[in-house]
């Protein structure tokens, strides 16, 4: 059989469209990446603003708030904000540099800028701290050491009782909660003693890569909880969930032995890259709340708005295509959008799409409710990429 009889068979068994065994059709088309849901657009008001529970509520929006942190870094930019409004901090990281961009919260018994904590004389035990993050789309290099911590700070100074560290673990977060009490002693000297510090134990690290190139270009959720041990025993609790999916736990810890003179009184949010960034990049943080109770994602209207993620190819797009679960394995799909051409967002309604499942014939989303995404993108020759994973949660009024 002549060579050129050989290839023509091949390329009638690939069905003239891909290539097999290492012989190319002309005809070949490439398959889009899956897109992302960048955000969603928030309701005017969110619970935490009037919330009991809420320790602290910030935006990023309003500069006065920004400077009720005694200690802070980095300015808010209006060019990258979730949902489309606002402002967000944020990080920038030069070539070979650690970062700049943070904020320290203060709060309840804290020694430490105790005129400026907020809620100041309460003690808290159990707090849950969240926040947004972005990294710039092809985000390099996995993840700066340092995202966030929460802390107990003693009298004098700075001298800390425990530290729930959320720091990065290659591409992934990990919990890294230490104590520097022995028996009922505080036996650091300063912050970040680590001679005096015991740690106690950082894996496993989250299945979620958050610093992933694929992950990259949208807000992810991320939230942490700490919970201080009964004096006396190993009672205690450390937790961290990204988009509303219980990632990492340590429990039966024992953060304070038996000192109970102070509570969690601090919440910082770090750029920290230890061993600096590899190139030029940035990253943004947005919605940072501080609560004693579980925070959750944003709140947003019964017919919200998504807005997707820029195409990155290979090729140009001709549509794209989203679909909403009130479950996070989305066995539940309660609404299907139409193709989307030539918009970057699509406002969930019958006009838009087709509430199916258990809201067939709504015409908007159940009330109180968390309900998560997927997105999918047809290529300008035709092909549709794989759906995205189920992400972006977000709660309805």
């Amino acid at each position: 059989m002549t060579q050129f009889r050989l290839t023509n068979l091949l390329f009638l068994l690939c069905g003239g469209v891909v290539s097999c065994g290492g012989v190319a059709s002309a005809g070949a088309e490439q398959v889009p990446e899956a897109p992302r849901i960048d955000s969603v657009g928030m309701a005017e008001s969110q619970p935490h603003a009037t919330d009991a529970a809420v320790i602290w509520y910030d935006d990023f929006d309003d500069p006065a708030t920004q400077r009720q942190y005694p200690e802070r870094s980095g300015e808010t930019t209006d060019a990258t904000r979730f949902g489309d409004r606002g402002r967000s901090l944020q990080m920038d990281y030069r070539k070979d540099e650690r970062g700049t961009g943070g904020r320290k919260l203060f709060f309840g018994d804290s020694p430490v800028y105790p005129a400026q904590a907020v809620r100041p004389e309460e003690t808290f035990t159990d707090v849950y701290w969240r926040i947004y993050v972005r990294h710039q789309p092809g985000w390099t290099g996995g993840g700066p050491a340092k995202l966030s911590r929460a802390t107990s700070l003693t009298p004098p100074g700075w001298r800390q009782a425990m530290i729930a560290h959320v720091w990065s673990s290659g591409e992934a977060l990990t919990l890294d909660p230490a104590t520097g009490v022995r028996g009922d002693r505080v036996v650091t000297t300063k912050y970040n003693d680590f001679a005096n510090l015991k740690w106690l134990g950082n894996k496993p690290a989250s299945q979620f890569q958050l610093h992933s190139r694929e992950e990259s270009g949208r807000w992810v959720c991320v939230e942490a909880r700490a919970k201080l041990n009964s004096p006396g025993k190993n009672d205690g609790l450390n937790q961290l969930w990204i988009d509303a999916r219980l990632e990492a736990e340590r429990r039966d810890l024992d953060w304070r032995g038996g000192y109970a003179d102070r509570g969690i009184n601090a919440v910082f949010l770090e750029a920290y890259w230890n061993d600096g960034s590899p190139v030029d990049q940035s990253r943004w943080i947005d919605n940072f709340v501080v609560s004693t109770e579980p925070i959750g994602p944003v709140v947003c209207p019964r017919n919200p708005v998504l807005f997707v993620t820029p195409n990155h190819g290979p090729g140009g797009q001709r549509s794209w295509e989203a679909e909403i679960a009130n479950d996070p394995a989305g066995q539940s799909v309660v609404w299907t959008s139409r193709p989307l051409r030539g918009t970057d967002r699509v406002r969930v309604g019958p006009d838009t799409g087709q509430f199916v499942g258990s809201l067939a014939g709504a015409n908007q989303l159940d009330a109180s409710q968390v309900y998560f995404v997927r997105v999918r993108q047809q290529g300008a020759t035709g092909p549709w990429s794989a759906w995205s994973p189920w992400h972006q949660p977000f709660r309805t009024l």
